[in-house]
């Protein structure tokens, strides 16, 4: 009996590895082109529902069917990470009771390119009836979509990059781009803040570029300082104890100058022990905020060729950051 194969199971015809780059290229030219066809013919329907999604009071609910699901999920979570509450609702499971998660402070942002995506009816058809904003991301103007949505971004009419033009390719590309678009629009409206930013990424990699310079900073008994008259044999005993490769001058409590491995090596002679800290510092030392951004900091320092910062707050040092202490939290 012969073995009938499904269409995953046949083996398409090997093709080299030229045709496969030049498949890839495409692909993706293909794709940026419709992305700056999108960026060209974005209108008021944008500015209109930056405006409508600006002024909801509840959550955007984000949805899709399909492939669009698969995007309304990624531009939910986008929103939600820069400031505007949002969460994705299943259509399929809006019809059989997960209706009830909207209300009526909420608003709904659909995404179908056809605009006819069954499922989407009776989401649709609940937002009309108790008054629920209703916003489409959509590829066809006449659509019932299209049609009742309070705000439609229509999507210009583009090939999918599929050879065939049925798998969803470029469509989802300016699906997901606007959804972007619509977050950081919403964003910049807001006066969202890294400060805000960080409440919501703690952890990971962006959780670590958030830590502030005080997170990270040495403090206390473990600050290398010095007064202007201290000899410099005490004050390489304390560059030494700290372990900072530094120590930091102070007069009347405030930072005055710093003394590094440079400042040692151009005073480097028999009279350096018995000169004093102010004679061998460098005076107004560079320094940063405690609340500034640790990787602020990182830049300050690689752009300076240094290796540590003094914090200080009116002048006077609370903190001293290592490169390091960067270092270690991950910020490089």
């Amino acid at each position: 009996m012969a073995t009938i194969l499904s269409p995953t199971q046949r083996r398409p015809a090997r093709h080299d590895a030229a045709a496969a780059l030049a498949s890839g290229r495409r692909v993706l030219a293909q794709e940026a082109e419709a992305l700056a066809v999108v960026a060209r013919e974005l209108g008021p329907s944008f500015t209109d529902a930056v405006d409508l999604l600006g002024q909801v009071a509840g959550r955007v609910v984000v949805t899709g069917m399909g492939k669009s699901g698969h995007v309304a999920r990624k531009i939910a979570a986008t929103l939600a990470s820069t400031g505007t509450p949002a969460m994705f609702v299943h259509p399929g499971e809006a019809s059989h009771g997960d209706l009830g998660m909207i209300t009526a402070a909420d608003a709904v942002l659909a995404l179908s390119n056809s605009g006819e995506t069954a499922e989407l009816r009776d989401l649709t058809l609940y937002t009309r009836r108790f008054a629920i904003p209703l916003l489409a991301l959509v590829g066809r103007a006449g659509s019932t979509l299209a049609e009742a949505a309070d705000v439609a971004i229509l999507l210009p009419e583009l090939a999918e990059a599929c050879p065939m033009g049925l798998a969803p390719t470029v469509s989802t590309t300016c699906m997901l781009a606007l959804g972007d678009a619509l977050a950081v629009a919403l964003l910049e409206r807001r006066g969202f803040s890294a400060t805000d930013f960080a409440v919501f990424h703690p952890g990971g990699k962006l959780g670590n570029q958030l830590k502030r310079v005080e997170e990270l900073m040495r403090t206390g008994a473990d600050l290398p300082l010095v007064a202007p008259d201290v000899p410099m044999s005490e004050a390489l005993l304390e560059i030494s104890r700290k372990a900072m490769g530094c120590v930091g001058v102070v007069a009347d409590g405030r930072l005055v100058g710093i003394i590094t491995d440079g400042d040692l090596r151009r005073h480097m002679g028999p009279e350096l022990f018995h000169a004093s800290a102010a004679a061998v510092m460098t005076p107004s030392p560079l320094t940063i905020a405690p609340r500034a951004l640790a990787v602020e900091a990182l830049q300050l320092m690689n752009s300076r060729s240094v290796t540590v910062l003094f914090a200080v707050e009116d002048g006077r040092p609370v903190g001293a950051l290592h490169l390091h202490d960067c270092l270690r939290a991950g910020l490089a």
